[in-house]
């Protein structure tokens, strides 16, 4: 009877996952229907309807996908890069380098997670008009170079690292930064890939900020360029939307699809640690 009971249970939580993965990617299922299909049969669900990619000619004949995808790139290597190398050393001067108002100061980093971005947007404004660097790249990115969840992850991780590691590190004579790059990145790797998945997916999709501070077509990303089909004015074409969609986020599910394991382990030995 238990046996039973149990089984039963498993069934049913086994039909919930069924159930939740089918709504969640449901929306993703609808944007290949009508990218394939002309406006006409987009939401008719007519599986005797003709297939068609005219909707990406006409999708990269109207905007410049390749300089969109070229930007996008640019954008999110250039904030990974930058944030890797900023987290990193501020999680090591919190761990190894303590200082009088150094738990003070982590705190106020901490207190970064808790501000909505979309509450900062007027003055990061201002702070890079004042700059003079509106409408460009690195306008995009400047805000979120100094990541408080990636300075609190690394700094979580390195104090799980053995001192005594450190401490053979600096007898053999390595110097404080061959120490940081010897013991402390190796160790954590696997944080560093689960942080640099979150933060390429995260600033990939990112649209506001990008949307306020540029204003043409040489530095928009491809989220900012998707707008150019969702006017109301014109109406919407929802077979071109959806054919604009697939296109901005085909690198990243083709990443997913090819590398889903490596991602997979990566945020399992992130949560073990």
């Amino acid at each position: 009877m238990k046996r039973d009971i149990s089984l039963l249970r498993m069934s049913l939580a086994n039909l919930g996952m069924w159930l939740l993965a089918l709504v969640w990617i449901s929306p993703l299922l609808f944007a290949g229907w009508a990218a394939f299909h002309s406006p006409q049969n987009a939401a008719s669900f007519d599986f005797s309807a003709p297939w068609t990619l005219q909707n990406f000619r006409e999708v990269l004949s109207v905007a410049p996908f390749e300089r969109y995808f070229l930007n996008t790139f640019l954008i999110v290597t250039m904030i990974l890069c930058v944030q890797f190398v900023i987290c990193t050393l501020a999680a090591y001067a919190f761990v190894c380098f303590p200082f009088r108002g150094s738990k003070v100061l982590f705190l106020l980093v901490l207190l970064q997670l808790m501000i909505m971005p979309e509450a900062l947007l007027v003055e990061n404004y201002r702070t890079v008009a004042a700059l003079g660097v509106l409408d460009s790249l690195f306008a995009i990115g400047l805000p979120y170079f100094a990541s408080a969840f990636g300075i609190f992850l690394f700094r979580q991780t390195f104090l799980s690292v053995p001192m005594e590691l450190v401490e053979a590190a600096r007898l053999e004579g390595a110097s404080v930064m061959q120490v940081l790059m010897r013991v402390f990145v190796p160790l954590a790797k696997p944080i560093y890939i689960a942080f640099g998945l979150v933060t390429v997916s995260y600033h990939w999709n990112n649209f506001l900020w990008p949307l306020v501070v540029t204003q043409s077509v040489e530095t928009r990303p491809i989220t900012v360029g998707l707008q150019v089909f969702a006017t109301v004015e014109q109406g919407v074409d929802w077979s071109m939307v959806s054919a604009a969609t697939l296109l901005s986020v085909a690198p990243l599910l083709m990443a997913f699809l090819l590398f889903q394991r490596q991602f997979v382990q990566s945020f399992m030995r992130a949560g073990i640690r």
